[in-house]
């Protein structure tokens, strides 16, 4: 199934099969060639997320800095279809990019407004909120706002408790315990 037969859903299927079995160089080889077939007869409904999915890739890879300009195509795209969930979590993304990256000052805005998207819709899985709610601790502890880093952990661990996510909830006791509260 390989060459210009193999249609663009089969080349992202067989993507996602390579980075699930950690083949990062095959899973980028398909999604480039997947991105660039979406840029010329897709629509950004579809490119999307295929954007997101080199993006992560290029992040299994250890390539943040090529990762980010994908994310952020994405989130251009997910802003103009009003789609608020994806944009919440591909601006999450953003915001480790930057976090990962050591630029906390453009980190923290994503998780911000990544919050803020998920707060507003009464869609969103505990589990994304938990997702954006941990990062955004990190920085706050790291910043030393301790009291505002434990209200986050304390968030956090609720919904990972109700996600039934027992490493999320081992990992808030543990920060909560590291900051005394």
């Amino acid at each position: 199934m390989e060459g210009p037969d193999l249609s663009v859903g089969d080349r992202i299927q067989r993507a996602i099969e390579a980075r699930r079995e950690g083949r990062f160089t095959d899973a980028r080889r398909d999604l480039l060639e997947s991105v660039a077939l979406l840029r010329l007869a897709g629509t950004p409904q579809e490119l999307a997320p295929a954007l997101k999915a080199l993006g992560q890739v290029e992040r299994d890879l250890g390539h943040g800095d090529a990762a980010l300009p994908l994310y952020e195509e994405a989130a251009v795209i997910y802003r103009s279809a009003a789609d608020p969930l994806s944009l919440a979590h591909t601006v999450r993304h953003v915001g480790d990019i930057h976090r990962g990256a050591g630029r906390p000052d453009l980190a923290a805005p994503c998780y911000f407004e990544a919050l803020a998207l998920y707060r507003s819709s009464d869609r969103a899985d505990p589990l994304e909120l938990a997702n954006a709610l941990r990062p955004l601790a990190i920085l706050e502890e790291a910043a030393g706002r301790a009291e505002l880093a434990a209200d986050l952990w304390r968030e956090a661990r609720d919904l990972y408790a109700r996600a039934n996510v027992a490493e999320g909830v081992a990992e808030c006791a543990a920060r909560l315990d590291g900051i005394g509260a």
